[in-house]
């Protein structure tokens, strides 16, 4: 990568701590939720085009089909959440917000410090906002503080990523990636609950 690992972090650090900070009642606008969502479209094209296809294509060609795929993911954000506004994002203190607190706290603190425990430093181990695994488990935290429905089609990328992801938890001896099964399972399942929920309200 053409930066510093440490400078990325230090992008990585200020930009989810804006999105999260935007997430709470107080700061909770319109403008808000355009900011988050391009907070996560730049994540996922991050991820699309300097790990999957400049970095990780040179160990596994298929990474170069990865990285498409990510795009479009954050292509798909940029869109849906940013120019056309349809994402909103608040937390409160209600039982499936909490749960993506805990997925986010999962990505950001506990994912890490088992990377730390388990002897996996950089470059081995695997870094939020820089890798896909933790930044999925973060996305779908933040999907759970959507305030409106939550399209299906910005389900299917993260989803699939859970379940071909957690092959790196096997495969690459990297135990902290099953959370990533059980956020995008639990997730997806909260998410569409939520959806109904949402759909009955406003009908």
């Amino acid at each position: 990568m053409y930066l510093s690992i440490s400078t990325v972090k230090k992008i990585d650090l200020t930009l989810r701590s804006v999105a999260l900070i935007l997430s709470f009642p107080e700061s909770r606008s319109r403008l808000s939720a355009r900011i988050i969502s391009g907070i996560l479209a730049l994540f996922w094209i991050w991820m699309g085009l300097f790990y999957h296809i400049i970095y990780f294509s040179v160990i596994n060609p298929v990474a170069k089909v990865f990285g498409f795929f990510y795009i479009l993911q954050g292509l798909l954000f940029l869109f849906f959440g940013m120019i056309l506004g349809k994402l909103s994002f608040r937390f409160t203190l209600k039982p499936v917000p909490i749960i993506g607190a805990c997925f986010i706290l999962y990505a950001m603190v506990v994912y890490p410090l088992l990377g730390l425990s388990f002897g996996h430093s950089y470059p081995r181990a695997p870094l939020f906002g820089v890798t896909p695994c933790p930044t999925t488990i973060f996305t779908f935290g933040l999907l759970l503080w959507a305030t409106e429905g939550v399209p299906v089609y910005l389900l299917i990328i993260p989803l699939f990523w859970s379940f071909l992801g957690i092959s790196a938890a096997v495969t690459l001896r990297v135990p902290q990636d099953y959370g990533l099964l059980v956020a995008g399972v639990l997730g997806m399942v909260l998410i569409l609950v939520q959806n109904q929920k949402l759909k009955r309200s406003a009908g």
